[in-house]
């Protein structure tokens, strides 16, 4: 796992720029760095690396392959590369091996087959840059659901791209300027969606993609269109058309574990201390059950516990971990230990990020990471195999919508908004607001946009803004649940959670691995029938039967948690002060970016304690936070 940096094109001091870049990024390499440069063809490469594979010199960054064509910087883990290795060998493509590491692998089958069908063959999380030498021409890509982060744009006349844009930030000619559409995603979502990022010059790599720049798109400052090796959509729409068929449940069962024991066995390649967090949730244990099953010793577990009962989950961690009999690790958090980790926030994440779960999972990484450096984790359950309880919720609602004649659902829309708009707030406001966006709504898509959205016109909010398109305008031939399961994988999943997992652990130089979000698991979940995914109104119901082959049931069948924080009394009591600052109205129209009015309307409300607005306060806040620490980018490591 490391971090990746370069430039292409004209740039004072690049060797020392691009230098600094990878220096303000050294959590995510701290074992090593390198740098390659074409000076003749303007291109330079820089890398940091946190050593995982091959901890010898033959595993350094960038990495040229044996025909001295392709210069690779990869970061990321490709789990299948000793497959590939062996292919690549009977196929009469086997160089002299250097080492043993998966770079090395990657860089060999690039030359071999081509960067398509090399992406195609992997099996792993990764964001790469690769330059070829040959056709002057750089490539880019990342893995099928966006595990590990790649930006890309131009500062001036270079084309720049990292893992991080803290790195980018200082690279002659950055443009600042900050993106509206991308503050109206975070006031949608709490996150910002691919390809937007925070930066207007900026774009994120879309997951599953890949780009080929050339010497004339350089030239003339544009960027090139993204490709798919690999599509999410896709194999949702073939799935549908193709499910899968069992004998009986058992059969489901079985064949889920063969597959599922495949990834998990697939991610514990490391030639260093690899262990897993453990919620004692269906997801986390199932992965922790098959990598204790596959034997070699303890797998090393980790929970963190909260000294607030209803957002404690450590005890049934622990119990989960003495059945399987791991090597537990646990700490229990006062709110106040919580709270000291709040102004680490906006440094760690590049953007505004607002998943307020990010707080324990930062907590998690620093525990873990006193032990191990590769950490498994159970995130991609819920999208895979239907476990949000949002999803039943939603699927009632656009039930009711489908109920009513075509005629009625405008003037009934009207009415609802009508009465949602009324004041004072109300259960039945809220209800009648929900009405009135499923009848609005042209498809289920933007129904769904709307329910698991924050605030629901981030144009009144964010001055200048407007909501842009994307996966949630699109109309969909398939069923409503698997439209929103599938919704999530490409939204919510790469944009917020793997977000939120990949900036916590790299903070601390933690490697973390989600075997869920191997594709052979993901093609295999689409294709099983919804009643393998909710049966007897129980989310995950073919992933809990494999649960309990190794655990019994009374450990982990309870209602979910989450991974949360009391967000809501931290804004009415410790946090009060710092968050009223932040959002204090001459500080809020100076900066010119957010309407002060609706947003301390909701603050004076949730003060009051009639509603609970934390997770649409947060979303403001964060922004905040990172204007503040992003001002000092680019001034030094």
């Amino acid at each position: 796992m490391c971090g990746i940096l370069g430039a292409w094109g004209p740039m004072p001091e690049k060797r020392a720029a691009i230098g600094s870049g990878c220096d303000r990024m050294r959590h995510r390499g701290p074992d090593s760095n390198g740098f390659w440069e074409d000076e003749a063809a303007q291109i330079a490469l820089g890398h940091v690396r946190l050593a995982i594979l091959d901890l010898t010199e033959a595993g350094h960054q960038p990495m040229v392959s044996h025909d001295g064509r392709n210069v690779l910087t990869l970061n990321g883990e490709i789990y299948n590369h000793q497959d590939l290795r062996r292919r690549l060998e009977r196929e009469g493509h086997m160089p002299a091996w250097r080492g043993h590491s998966d770079t090395e692998t990657l860089v060999e089958a690039v030359s071999a087959w081509g960067m398509e069908r090399a992406l195609q063959e992997t099996v792993g999380m990764f964001a790469l840059a690769l330059w070829d030498r040959h056709d002057r021409s750089l490539y880019l890509a990342r893995d099928r659901f966006g595990e590990k982060p790649l930006y890309y744009g131009y500062a001036e006349d270079a084309f720049v791209f990292g893992s991080e844009l803290k790195a980018m930030a200082g690279l002659p000619g950055f443009d600042r300027r900050i993106e509206p559409q991308a503050l109206a995603l975070l006031m949608h979502h709490n996150y910002i969606a691919a390809p937007f990022s925070i930066y207007a010059a900026m774009r994120k790599l879309m997951p599953g993609t890949w780009l080929r720049l050339d010497g004339d798109l350089l030239a003339s400052k544009a960027l090139p269109q993204p490709r798919a090796y690999w599509s999410a959509e896709a194999v949702a729409l073939e799935a549908a058309a193709d499910p899968l068929e069992f004998g009986s449940d058992a059969e489901a069962i079985d064949a889920l574990e063969r597959v599922m024991s495949t990834a998990v066995q697939g991610q514990m390649l490391s030639d260093v201390p690899l262990g897993a967090f453990l919620s004692g949730g269906i997801d986390s244990s199932t992965i922790v059950a098959l990598m204790q099953a596959r034997g070699g010793g303890q797998v090393n577990t980790f929970s963190i516990g909260f000294d607030v009962a209803a957002f404690n989950e450590a005890e049934h961690a622990k119990a989960v971990a003495a059945h399987l009999g791991t090597r537990h690790h646990e700490l229990y958090l006062s709110a106040h230990d919580a709270l000291e980790a709040v102004p680490a926030v906006a440094g760690i994440y590049d953007e505004p990020f607002a998943d307020s779960s990010q707080i324990p999972t930062i907590l998690l990484a620093r525990m873990a990471r006193r032990d191990v450096t590769v950490a498994l984790s159970g995130d991609g359950g819920d999208e895979l195999m239907g476990g949000y309880s949002r999803y039943v919720r939603a699927a009632a609602w656009w039930a009711r919508r489908e109920k009513l004649p075509q005629a009625l659902r405008g003037p009934l829309a009207l009415g609802a908004r009508t009465v949602g708009g009324a004041a004072p707030l109300s259960a039945m406001r809220e209800q009648a607001g929900k009405l009135a966006q499923v009848l609005r709504a042209e498809h289920s898509g933007r129904f769904y946009r709307q329910f698991v959205s924050y605030w629901k016109r981030p144009e009144e909010v964010v001055i200048g803004a407007s909501l842009p398109p994307g996966p949630f305008d699109q109309a969909s031939e398939l069923k409503f649940l698997d439209h929103m399961t599938w919704l999530d994988t490409v939204s919510y999943l790469p944009d917020d959670i793997l977000v939120k997992v990949d900036r916590a652990a790299m903070s601390v130089s933690l490697e973390t691995r989600v075997p869920l979000l191997d594709h052979r698991v993901y093609e295999f979940a689409r294709r099983l029938p919804w009643h393998y995914k909710n049966r007897d109104g129980q989310g995950k119901w073919l992933l809990r039967q494999l649960l309990y082959r190794h655990v019994p049931r009374d450990l982990v069948d309870r209602p979910k948690k989450g991974f949360g924080v009391p967000l809501g009394l931290w804004l009415r009591g410790p946090l009060k002060d710092w968050a009223y600052a932040m959002l204090e109205p001459e500080r809020l129209k100076a900066q010119g970016l957010f309407h002060a009015r609706p947003i301390l309307q909701k603050w004076r409300e949730h003060q009051s304690g009639r509603r609970d607005w934390s997770p649409h306060l947060w979303g403001v806040l964060m922004a905040q936070a990172w204007l503040d620490e992003s001002e000092s980018w680019g001034r030094g490591p």
